[in-house]
């Protein structure tokens, strides 16, 4: 009979003692709060991913709309002071550029490049050399 007693004893001892060594343990209290701190971070995360995803595809559907909008307007000018003004000169005409529906669709609007050299040679190409001793 002692030896059940002893048994029962050790079982509610080791019982005893898991319970105290889970609830009892700092870290492990520690580290639970952190891991609910970690997965609402998770969350949090992915939420603002998904309004950033969502916020520039609306952005990008605006842009295109005001493109489109853009393009509609400057053709209408375009045609307008063609026919309201008939008799100005092409060069003095501020909509001279016409917009075709190949050009609209695919955003090329005819635009003079600005150039990234001079008409003349300068610095060590200059025909002009001078040598100084």
């Amino acid at each position: 009979m002692t030896w059940e007693y002893a048994l029962i004893g050790l079982v509610v001892g080791l019982i005893i003692g898991a319970l105290a060594m889970r609830f009892g343990n700092r870290k492990l209290r520690q580290q639970q709060v952190l891991q609910t701190e970690l997965e609402k971070s998770k969350t949090e995360l992915e939420e603002y991913r998904q309004e950033l995803v969502s916020h520039f595809a609306r952005s990008a559907e605006l842009l295109d709309n005001m493109a489109t909008d853009y393009r509609q307007l400057y053709q209408h000018m375009a045609k307008s002071s063609n026919n309201l003004l008939p008799d100005m000169p092409t060069q003095d005409n501020p909509f001279r550029y016409r917009l075709t529906e190949a050009e609209a669709d695919n955003d090329q609007a005819p635009v003079e490049m600005p150039r990234d050299y001079s008409d003349s040679a300068s610095g060590l190409l200059r025909g002009d050399r001078t040598r100084r001793n």
